[in-house]
């Protein structure tokens, strides 16, 4: 199984901009889709962006598209999701997740392997 560990969450203004680090496991194999979600308090994890092996196929969900951009390096395990003109409605913990196979996928149940999540808070 995949570990992962987040970083890069914290307190910024509306307009701001933060940039999430997921790093993965040496026995992480590069080719893992990985996916970024979010869980806002009283609500459902949701899917906030993924990228395949080689970078070359990203998806987004719709209300971070022209804001945030998602990126990985695989000679450093490592995958990023910079996030600008943040807005309060981004606030809540956000989690990186690793899927077995080739394919991108938008649905939770659809990971096998979770990070502990790292918290953004977006102040008005």
């Amino acid at each position: 199984q995949v570990q992962l560990v987040e970083s890069g969450g914290g307190l910024v203004q509306a307009g701001g901009s933060l940039r999430l680090s997921c790093a993965a496991s040496r026995r992480t194999s590069s080719s893992n889709p990985i996916g970024w979600f979010r869980q806002a308090p009283g609500k459902e994890r949701e899917f906030v962006a993924c990228i395949n092996w080689s970078g070359a196929s990203i998806n987004y969900t719709d209300s971070v598209k022209g804001r945030f951009t998602i990126s990985r390096d695989n000679a450093k395990n490592t995958v990023y999701l910079q996030m600008n003109s943040l807005k309060p409605e981004d606030t809540g913990i956000y989690y990186c997740a690793a899927r077995r196979g080739l394919r991108l996928a938008v649905l939770p149940e659809e990971y096998d392997s979770w990070g502990q999540g790292t918290q953004v808070t977006v102040s008005s």
